[in-house]
């Protein structure tokens, strides 16, 4: 670890919020920290509304009670909100005057990428400890095998690509299935395989409409009388199954139904994997503030529970499984 993660501070209270897009198991890793605060004597505040509320110095204390019947829930019961804000470094100082002025000692960030700039730049400047814990349904963050809410999104993406199998079957129907990830095909890779897609469209490889028309004529071929595609939406105004839907009748005069999920992913109870590992980010961030350490990420990797850097973890993406995506084109043969 490095010197400059680390602090000297005795903490007493701690502050959590949760930052940017939502994710099945933040409400349980909330928990964890509150709980495990206050197993260890701390006092321990929730921030509302993320660095919106850190900057309006929205602060609610919370017991053992204010966490009780939420390990279940989807969603993050602080709220969470974007906040330009907290982009300059004025508005970061305004967060830090607010924690200092309500005697909270330490800060922990639920989130992405994103929250943890805002995380790094913030302990930079302030030198207030704080530890992130990752909760993203991309699956996207460098440092970790798995995040909070992943697991949940591909098993509620999955269970959807199965109804919309049944009636693709029934009409004989091509349909092209649109899943979350903006710049991370990994939910599309794992339901695509997961739910036997005859291809996946994702931004890390690049496949043309071209090759999609050739997987679904391969397909019809073989007596296959319908198909799933699954298509990660990427940064197409719009999304990109609509796009590569226009594109197959234009081209290849394949007519093909649009499915696009959307946030129903990002809702629901979490799963039992997401529940533990938020579980333990909870209540690992905790332990690694009382041992002094800061501005870094708890992750799992091996089976293991590791500390990231702020500045490792938001260097680059979490590369996607080169191997997965070989067997999924096999598989799909």
């Amino acid at each position: 670890m490095y010197k400059k993660n680390v602090h000297k501070r005795k903490i007493q209270s701690v502050a959590v919020l949760c930052s940017g897009g939502d994710a099945p198991g933040m409400n349980a890793a909330i928990r964890a920290v509150v709980r495990s605060s206050i197993a260890e004597c701390l006092q321990v505040f929730g921030v509302v509304k993320g660095y919106t509320g850190l900057v309006e110095g929205d602060f609610v204390e919370l017991e053992l009670a204010s966490v009780a019947n939420i390990i279940q829930r989807g969603g993050t019961i602080l709220k969470t909100a974007r906040c330009p804000e907290f982009l300059r470094a004025n508005g970061r100082k305004q967060a830090a005057d607010n924690l200092r002025n309500k005697g909270i000692d330490a800060l922990v960030v639920i989130g992405g990428d994103g929250s943890f700039r805002g995380a790094h730049a913030f302990w930079k400047e302030n030198k207030i400890p704080v530890i992130g814990v990752p909760g993203t349904i991309d699956n996207d963050i460098a440092g970790t095998d798995i995040t909070i809410g992943f697991d949940t999104a591909v098993n509620t993406a999955l269970r959807a690509i199965d109804q919309v199998r049944d009636t693709a079957s029934a009409h004989e129907r091509t349909f092209l299935v649109e899943v979350m990830g903006r710049n991370s095909g990994n939910i599309a890779l794992e339901v695509g395989i997961g739910g036997g897609a005859e291809a996946i469209v994702i931004p890390e490889e690049k496949m043309s409409p071209k090759e999609v028309a050739a997987r679904i004529e391969r397909g019809v071929r073989r007596g296959k009388t319908s198909s799933i595609i699954v298509v990660a939406e990427g940064d197409v105004p719009g999304g990109r199954a609509m796009q590569l839907a226009k594109e197959l009748e234009k081209k290849y005069k394949i007519g093909a139904k649009v499915c696009i999920l959307g946030h129903v992913q990002r809702g629901g109870s979490p799963s039992a994997l997401d529940r533990k590992i938020a579980s333990v980010f909870g209540a690992e961030a905790i332990y690694s503030l009382l041992k002094g350490k800061s501005d870094l990420m708890v992750g799992i990797y091996g089976n293991k529970t590791v500390y990231v850097p702020f500045a490792k973890a938001v260097q680059k993406k979490n590369t996607i499984d080169r191997d997965l995506i070989k067997l999924a084109q096999v598989l799909a043969t």
